[in-house]
């Protein structure tokens, strides 16, 4: 009696076995086409693409994904060894069926199609892309690519937190993310936010003495921030003091501005900066300015223009005067 185990390769020898199924491994074989374009692709019932897709799907040739209510097929990659050296031979004898060469073409008019939709949709669009994808992805999707930006080995400070909202999107880009903030109230905000992220750290504390230690950040951000305290020159100094050399600052914050509501409504100590002042702190803080950017309104905004400011610590230093012992 002959016990020998089958040679591997036998078993896949029905899927290839019939024309259609063979056809459809030739057309998916490097692109990706779902049931009904298939279906214009080979001319055939949607019943019977189907039925074929599925003996090809179950012997591991074909796979498909989900993408909303279509499921598009595509060629298995890799294939085991054994379908391989199968599909080699198999598919240098398909050149020789001219269904083959009329497939192609057809495929080719599909992709044609979609970029054609694609053409069509984003020109009649244009007007309108902005508030599309703000629907579709956020208001802050154009942002978004921007965090690849940041170095994985970084410390990052968020000075005057508050809620945490930037905090959340900076945290999975980095190694370690620390919150300053001077409310409790907000910092239970923030703990809420950030439940879940293991690598954010909350302190209590002025941003005129940050509970920070010396050199322990790559990265400090003050976002908004600066027109709440008294005394910003001594907070950038401490900055400085927290800032590794060559360590980055990032300020966000408003123009100068004659709004003096908001000093009565939301406690504002300051009116917006005006560069020439700010450049100068920076400058006895021990930072090296960077540019000084005005940012773009946006028009649903009601509050001052903003700007952006980056800085560099230098090698060294000045001392903060107002600095007790921590």
């Amino acid at each position: 009696m002959n016990t020998a185990t089958p040679l591997p390769v036998l078993s896949h020898l029905g899927t290839l076995s019939d024309s259609t199924r063979c056809r459809l491994l030739a057309v998916l074989d490097r692109r990706e086409f779902s049931v009904t374009e298939l279906c214009q692709i080979l001319q055939l019932p949607q019943p019977s693409v189907s039925r074929h897709l599925r003996v090809l799907s179950d012997d591991g040739w074909v796979r498909a994904r989900s993408e909303g209510n279509r499921r598009p097929y595509r060629r298995s990659d890799p294939l085991t060894r054994e379908q391989a050296l199968l599909w080699e031979v198999v598919r240098g004898q398909l050149d020789a069926d001219d269904r083959l060469t009329a497939d192609a073409e057809r495929a080719d008019a599909v992709l044609a199609q979609r970029q054609d939709r694609s053409r069509d949709f984003f020109s009649a669009s244009a007007d309108r892309w902005d508030e599309i994808r703000a629907e579709l992805y956020g208001i802050r999707a154009d942002l978004l690519p921007l965090f690849g930006l940041l170095d994985p080995t970084w410390c990052v400070a968020d000075l005057g937190a508050g809620t945490g909202i930037l905090s959340s999107a900076i945290a999975p880009f980095v190694d370690r993310v620390v919150l300053v903030d001077r409310s409790p109230e907000m910092l239970r905000a923030a703990r809420r936010r950030l439940a879940s992220a293991d690598n954010v750290e909350f302190r209590q504390g002025d941003l005129e003495r940050l509970p920070l230690d010396d050199d322990a950040c790559d990265l400090a951000v003050t976002s908004l921030v600066l027109h709440h305290v008294p005394k910003p020159d001594v907070v950038l100094r401490e900055v400085a003091r927290i800032l590794r050399p060559g360590g980055r600052l990032i300020i966000v914050d408003m123009r100068e501005h004659d709004r003096d509501d908001l000093s009565d409504t939301m406690g504002h100590m300051w009116a917006g900066f005006q560069p020439v002042v700010l450049t100068e702190w920076l400058r006895q803080a021990g930072l090296a300015p960077g540019p000084w950017v005005p940012l773009r309104p946006d028009p649903a905004g009601r509050g001052p223009l903003l700007f952006l400011q980056t800085a560099t610590r230098l090698a060294s230093t000045v001392s903060n005067p107002d600095q007790e012992s921590r």
